[in-house]
C-alpha cells in the first residue's frame, strides 16, 4: 500500500508541475471545458482496449484516463474549489455508505437487487426532502443510445416498466408501423420523429433483455466493417472496380463473405 501511495503522490506532484509556471505550455492553458474532448477520447480508448482484450493497451489507457482525473482535480485546486484529496474522500465515503450489505448489517441478495438499492439510496440522498424527478441529472452529452438506456432504467426504478417482453416487442412493432405511415405520407419532420421513437423503443427492448444498446450497435458496426472490407478484397481479386459494380454484384460478393 505504501508503494501505491508513493506512486500516486508522485503522479499528483507531476500533474501540478506540468501546470506550474515552468511547466508545459499546453498543460498550463487547459481548462475543465477544453479538456472535455480529451476525457471522452481517453474513455473510449479504454473501452477499445477492453474490447480488444489487450491487457498492455488497457494498462496504458487507464493511465491516460487517470491523468485526466488528476488534471481536472489540479485545475479545481488552483481555483480553490476542491483537491484530489477531496475527490478521494468523497468517493470513499459514498462507496462505503452505499454498500451497507458489505460494510453494515443490511441483507441484499443478487446483483440486480444491489443496483436497485444503489439507485434508491442515490435518489434519496439527492432528494433531501424536496421533489426531484426520477429522470433528473441525465448528462446531456451522453451518446444517444446510452442516454436512452439510462433514462429508461431510471423510469423503470420507480415502476414505469413493462412486465413482459411481449409488451416491449409490441411497442417496437407499433413504432415501426408509425415510421412506415410517416414515410408513406412523405412528411420529413414526422419521419424524423417516428424514427426517433423507434430507436428509443429498440433501446428499451435491449435494456429489458439486459443488453447495452450502445455496445450492441458498436459490435454490429464492427462486424459490418469487417465484412465490407472482405467484400472489397473479393471484388478486387475478381478484378472488379467496386465503384462500377452493380448492386447485384456487390450483394453477391457480400453474401459470399457473410457465409465464409
Amino acid at each position: 500500500m505504501k508503494k501505491t501511495d508513493k506512486l500516486f503522490s508522485d503522479l499528483v506532484k507531476l500533474t501540478a508541475s506540468l501546470r506550474s509556471k515552468n511547466g508545459c505550455p499546453w498543460d498550463k492553458v487547459q481548462t475543465h471545458k477544453s479538456l472535455k474532448p480529451c476525457l471522452v477520447e481517453e474513455t473510449y480508448e479504454v473501452l477499445d482496449a477492453i474490447d480488444k482484450k489487450n491487457p498492455r493497451k488497457l494498462l496504458d489507457e487507464l493511465g491516460d484516463l487517470l491523468y485526466q482525473i488528476l488534471f481536472h482535480a489540479q485545475i479545481a485546486s488552483e481555483r480553490k474549489r476542491f483537491t484530489i484529496n477531496d475527490v478521494l474522500k468523497h468517493s470513499y465515503q459514498k462507496l462505503y455508505r452505499r454498500h451497507p450489505h458489505v460494510f453494515g448489517n443490511k441483507k441484499i441478495k443478487g446483483p440486480k437487487n444491489v443496483i436497485r438499492h444503489w439507485h434508491q439510496q442515490k435518489w434519496q440522498e439527492e432528494e433531501k426532502n424536496t421533489y426531484k424527478s426520477a429522470v433528473a441529472n441525465i448528462p446531456k452529452t451522453l451518446p444517444a443510445l446510452q442516454k436512452a438506456g439510462k433514462v429508461q432504467r431510471k423510469a423503470a426504478q420507480v415502476g414505469f416498466e413493462w412486465h413482459h417482453e411481449n409488451k416491449v416487442l409490441a411497442k417496437v412493432d407499433e413504432e415501426l408501423a408509425e415510421v412506415r405511415s410517416a414515410i408513406k405520407k412523405k412528411k420529413p419532420s414526422q419521419i424524423n420523429e417516428e424514427i426517433g421513437d423507434l430507436l428509443f423503443a429498440i433501446a428499451n427492448l435491449a435494456r429489458f433483455m439486459d443488453i447495452e444498446p450502445e455496445n450492441a450497435l458498436h459490435q454490429t458496426i464492427n462486424k459490418f466493417i469487417i465484412r465490407f472490407r472482405k467484400m472489397e478484397r473479393l471484388l478486387a481479386r475478381q478484378r472488379k472496380d467496386i465503384e462500377k459494380c452493380t448492386l447485384q454484384e456487390m450483394e453477391q460478393a457480400w453474401n459470399t463473405c457473410k457465409t465464409s
